[in-house]
């Protein structure tokens, strides 16, 4: 991919968040809403926590529900991944999982891509085929992740057989690449609104169960896969879940669950009819986090249809690592 082809991917992916509009006189507390320019500003005054891996200073912040404090027993922990353009912050404040995390009594952490060297400087995952100066550079997040979730299980009361990661956009491609390098860490995934990037290695060690969210909308990453309108191709998100039904060891034909004029869901079983793969495609929202906040005014408006953290949880809670 030429240098040319980066910039239009840049922009493409970018855009929903360097375009954010309004201002806020002061920021409410917990959760605000983040127009560009205050989110960065809030991002300089976070106290980061810090691992330094490959030879760069990894950030990311770690959110504690309030059960962590009333006992010893060890949580689960949902590892929220941000978009191109994105960040920690970013997906914090407009997708609300740290409230989830409250509801539901698990432990999120939001880790930080690395910043381009480019002027608009944004955040990047080397998911494989993308994106931007993360690949590029070949920066090695499968080994930040890796390394991170060792460890937040020596620093907090974290249950080895229940981590799970969650992403959005270019979050959600590096989340497939994480199940096919690290299954031996991650009890489950779910992708939101990405496709897989990423050719995984031929053996998959154990079943990695899935739940993927997606709008037919999307206009980023189209759902049935081919050219978007910046020239950049897409797997379709159908052929992937495929690809992952066969390597789960997954009956052949999907199962629909939920066919109506909102929303479809459909499920791939394995021989005792448990479901290993779980996909709901909206006829709502666009490229969004469904049940999430609209990123800017003119953006891609999230899903009503569905709730990505009800939705995640229910099916990550179920799981464990054998």
């Amino acid at each position: 991919m030429n240098a040319k082809r980066y910039i239009r991917l840049a922009l493409l992916i970018v855009l929903p968040f360097f375009l954010f509009g309004g201002c806020a006189d002061e920021a409410p507390d917990p959760a605000p809403r983040y127009p560009w320019r205050d989110w960065m500003d809030w991002e300089r005054l976070v106290d980061w926590d810090t691992l330094t891996v490959g030879g760069r200073a990894r950030t990311f912040n770690v959110h504690l529900p309030p059960q962590y404090e009333e006992g010893d027993t060890l949580f689960p922990l949902v590892i929220g991944l941000h978009g191109t353009g994105g960040s920690a912050v970013q997906f914090d404040r407009h997708y609300h999982l740290s409230e989830k995390a409250d509801e539901a009594g698990f432990v999120a952490v939001y880790p930080n891509g690395v910043r381009s060297d480019g002027r608009l400087g944004i955040r990047t995952w080397n998911a494989g085929s993308c994106c931007d100066f993360a690949m590029r550079e070949n920066v090695d997040d499968v080994e930040f992740i890796s390394e991170l979730i060792d460890r937040l299980i020596e620093t907090y009361r974290i249950d080895a057989k229940r981590i799970y990661v969650t992403g959005m956009s270019n979050g959600g491609m590096l989340a497939y690449r994480l199940a096919a390098e690290i299954p031996e860490k991650i009890a489950a995934i779910a992708p939101v609104s990405c496709t897989m990037v990423f050719d995984p290695p031929a053996e998959q060690s154990r079943p990695l169960p899935i739940i993927h969210l997606h709008s037919v909308l999307d206009e980023i990453v189209p759902y049935e896969g081919g050219t978007n309108s910046l020239g950049y191709h897409f797997a379709p998100v159908d052929s992937v879940l495929n690809v992952w039904a066969k390597r789960n060891g997954c009956l052949p034909n999907a199962q629909v669950v939920v066919d109506n004029d909102r929303y479809t869901q459909m499920q791939w079983v394995d021989e005792t009819g448990s479901p290993l793969i779980m996909h709901y495609v909206t006829a709502d929202g666009g490229h969004s986090w469904p049940g999430g906040e609209q990123v800017r005014p003119g953006a891609a408006p999230p899903s009503a249809a569905i709730d990505a953290n009800d939705l995640l949880w229910d099916f990550f809670e179920r799981l464990r690592i054998p």
